[in-house]
């Protein structure tokens, strides 16, 4: 047994130079998550440590009540520093835990006990999150310095991955606080662009409390075009995390290609296309992986029935069994569409809103997942009542339903006005479904609209329509329908052709490091 798990771990793909690697984020899973940020930092970093690389990860120590759980295993290191920032010296300690080869480590402040979520409550946001965050940027710079993880530390030859607003002081503090005298002079930093939508911006006023020197304000210096100013005597002025980190970071790093390119452009740029667009030289996209232990239908303890590539009868049964568990009739051959998500502007839900009258026209039926908007809540209530044979709605979250819809359904819509990257589509093609996209960002990246008539035959994964309005979903889902009911051998090539595409971290994480190499060989941000 001993000698198996030997020849298992040489089986692993190994990196050619293996660095010292810390991860800065506001979330990772299994220990607090809100979205795609926290699937990225829990499964990036443990694909990168089985490549051969030490890494760490720096996040807040959540307790909120119901997360407590989360950090039972973590270790108070009897460590602990005083962080000069917004008028005073406020303490933090570390935890750490060890698994899965990665060092994960959490920073520890009252800030970050309060009930409710990992950035706000039932009121909005927390109104100190400039400060929670800062806490955690110049932690996560003292981190590798002074935690003795394994018997020693980390020392100064670090790849800093920065993740989104949250850790965006970082690269920052690396320029003004430590490079100009002596320390990390041989590290590099990575910006990670989850979504751009957010960024940290805060009033002006609030600089000198960042404890940064007054000539590196031009670094984070912000201001709001005319129109989006609260009256005329407001000039404007505020400070942006997220710019600082991408003008000081080495390397920018966007979760797909076609996003790479979206920030750079004034529809998808957030007011930083610019800036972004200047440093085109450091810019690259890099598809976001799937954990395959929680998404494989060939062992998904969520799933009644278990299938393969090579045997798909098993997903015939899954989707008998989900129209019973929905009350649907059970019929084989009418196409069920399925669609998982938040219900907000963001994921086209109005569009799925508007073309429902249509579609039900079809003999089809439709089920959706997901919480949001109180609207869209109660129109997918009204609508099931309405085509109680049809469509379903169930308003909520669960993750064993989400698993259950994503191998029962034949088609996964996906309508987003803008997707950074998409996980989704990645589970649906990983087990069988075909997508039915917008396409953006990464699912344009992702999804290869169906070619019958290909150079090597039948091509594609499943279609992308652009530009976004109901005729152009509805021509596409049109199209899928009458291939699920008029071409069964393309449709199960389709199928096949999905389950084959390599989503997997591992795929990611060699992408990250020739990203790192690229860091390493260019000198790093002075000022």
């Amino acid at each position: 047994e001993q000698d198996s798990e030997i020849m298992d771990a040489n089986d692993q793909p190994q990196a050619k130079v293996t660095r010292s690697i810390v991860f800065v984020t506001g979330e990772a899973a299994p220990y607090a998550k809100s979205g795609g940020l926290g699937d990225v930092c829990g499964s990036l970093p443990i694909a990168l440590a089985a490549r051969g690389h030490r890494v760490m990860v720096v996040m807040p120590r959540y307790l909120n009540g119901s997360s407590d759980k989360n950090y039972a295993k973590a270790l108070y290191t009897a460590k602990h520093i005083k962080i000069p920032c917004f008028g005073g010296s406020h303490e933090v300690t570390f935890f750490h835990e060890y698994r899965d080869n990665v060092d994960w480590v959490f920073v520890d402040h009252p800030s970050y006990h309060r009930p409710g979520s990992l950035y706000g409550d039932n009121f909005g946001a927390f109104g100190d999150n400039q400060f929670r965050y800062t806490l955690l940027c110049y932690a996560a710079c003292e981190a590798p310095l002074i935690l003795e993880l394994g018997g020693y530390i980390y020392g100064q030859n670090c790849m800093f991955v920065v993740n989104d607003w949250h850790a965006s002081l970082v690269p920052v503090l690396l320029a003004a606080k430590y490079r100009p005298y002596g320390v990390y002079r041989d590290s590099r930093s990575t910006l990670v662009i989850h979504n751009l939508a957010h960024q940290g911006v805060e009033p002006a006023s609030t600089y000198p409390d960042l404890g940064l020197p007054p000539e590196w304000y031009g670094a984070l210096e912000w201001v709001f075009p005319e129109w989006a100013r609260r009256h005329a005597l407001d000039k404007g002025e505020a400070v942006n995390f997220l710019k600082g980190a991408v003008v000081t970071a080495d390397r920018i790093v966007t979760v797909s290609q076609g996003y790479s390119w979206e920030v750079t452009t004034a529809e998808g740029g957030q007011g930083l296309n610019e800036l972004l667009s200047s440093r085109k030289s450091v810019l690259n996209g890099i598809v976001n992986g799937i954990d395959i232990n929680d998404w494989n239908p060939t062992t998904d303890k969520c799933l009644p029935h278990h299938y393969s590539v090579d045997d798909l009868s098993g997903k015939a049964k899954c989707k008998a069994e989900l129209q019973k568990e929905l009350g649907l009739p059970v019929r084989e051959d009418v196409p069920l569409i399925g669609f998982i998500g938040r219900l907000d502007y963001q994921k086209g839900i109005d569009l799925i809103k508007m073309a429902i009258p249509e579609l039900m026209r079809e003999d089809v039926q439709f089920v959706m997942l997901g919480s949001g908007d109180p609207i869209f809540e109660g129109w997918m209530r009204s609508t099931e009542s309405s085509y109680k044979d049809k469509f379903r709605g169930w308003v909520g979250f669960s993750v064993p339903v989400s698993h259950r819809i994503t191998a029962g359904c034949d088609i996964l819509l996906m309508p987003s006005r803008f997707e950074p990257c998409g996980l989704n589509q990645l589970y649906a093609m990983q087990y069988g479904t075909v997508p039915v996209v917008h396409g953006t960002g990464g699912l344009r990246d992702t999804v290869e609209t169906f070619n019958p008539f290909g150079a090597k035959g039948e091509e594609g994964t499943g279609w992308a329509f652009s530009p976004l309005t109901v005729d152009k979903m509805l021509w596409a889902l049109r199209t899928a329908m009458s291939t699920f009911r008029q071409h069964k051998p393309s449709w199960e090539g389709l199928m096949k052709q999905g389950r084959r595409k390599d989503h997997t971290w591992d795929h990611a994480a060699e992408q990250y490091e020739q990203i790192f190499e690229w860091a390493f060989v260019d000198q790093p941000y002075v000022m």
